[in-house]
């Protein structure tokens, strides 16, 4: 269950969590909205692309992680900042840790239903954010009235995560990956564009550029960092705490590009343990088992 307020030490940091550097989007805005806290940046760039992992396996890997990064942080808040990871075990983070408060990310659908003139809305995620129940069940209580198109792509987070780095871009390939978004039904166009993975606002002036008519490009981290800041109690005059935001990488320390990233958003690399998690080079013999 969703929280209406959370009280904790002033000193206790934010956790900003996602499969890699997508939440850093995320990041942003909630230091703008929360001068005073303390942020921890976890990718967990040990199980990306969340996209290939089976449900149970991912669920799994999650639970286990999340277990040892509450333990290791002790955040006074959790900003679940992947798509992927919130629909899947939002509700199962929520029931094994009753006393942390996790803010989740879905695809930004109710907005989106509000503001469309058309009628035609996308949603562009990965292929288990458009898959997954949690998507279809945020269409039937929101978007009713709209036709809402899901598209997913297995690569465009991947692109995302080299792009950002200053890895050269395959504009063919990411003109191919959002051209199902666009739809022309009965005199009507795709009007809104739902990014629902927290990677693509990094590509959105690319996706502008290529797209054959322009959208409205819906990115919900302003909308994330909003619901976690009013969480959390205000402090007047606040300013950052002296100590340096952290971000920790599961596989261990990052290419020398994700470090200079990081440290472009003000974050330093914090030492890491390796730990016992579910790994994605089982996912091959759980899909096959899954399949079977």
């Amino acid at each position: 269950m969703a929280r209406d307020s959370v009280l904790g030490d002033p000193g206790q940091p934010v956790l900003v969590f996602d499969s890699g550097i997508g939440g850093l989007t995320v990041l942003r805005e909630a230091r703008v909205l929360m001068p005073e806290r303390r942020f921890v940046y976890v990718a967990d760039d040990g199980g990306f692309p969340y996209g290939a992992w089976p449900a149970s396996a991912l669920r799994a890997r999650l639970l286990a992680l999340f277990g040892e990064l509450l333990q290791a942080h002790r955040p006074v808040l959790c900003i679940v900042a992947c798509n992927t990871a919130f629909t899947l075990a939002g509700a199962d983070l929520r029931a094994a840790f009753p006393d942390m408060a996790f803010v989740g990310t879905v695809p930004a659908i109710k907005p989106a239903a509000e503001r469309t003139r058309s009628g035609l809305v996308s949603v562009l995620a990965t292929p288990g954010t458009v898959h997954r129940e949690y998507t279809r069940r945020l269409i039937q209580s929101y978007a009713g009235r709209c036709t809402v198109n899901l598209v997913g792509s297995s690569v465009l987070a991947g692109v995302a995560e080299a792009y950002v780095r200053g890895e050269s871009l395959d504009e063919v390939q990411v003109r191919t990956e959002i051209q199902p978004c666009f739809v022309e039904q009965a005199g009507r166009c795709t009007d809104i564009v739902v990014l629902g993975c927290t990677h693509y606002p990094f590509l959105v002036n690319v996706f502008r550029r290529l797209a054959p008519w322009p959208v409205d490009w819906l990115d919900p981290a302003e909308a994330i960092a909003r619901r976690a800041r009013s969480l959390l109690p205000r402090q007047a005059d606040a300013l950052h705490p002296a100590d340096d935001d952290e971000a920790v990488f599961t596989r261990g320390t990052p290419d020398f590009a994700t470090r200079r990233l990081m440290n472009s958003f003000g974050l330093k690399i914090a030492a890491i343990e390796r730990r016992a998690l579910p790994e994605s080079e089982s996912v091959a013999a759980i899909s096959a088992r899954e399949a079977s």
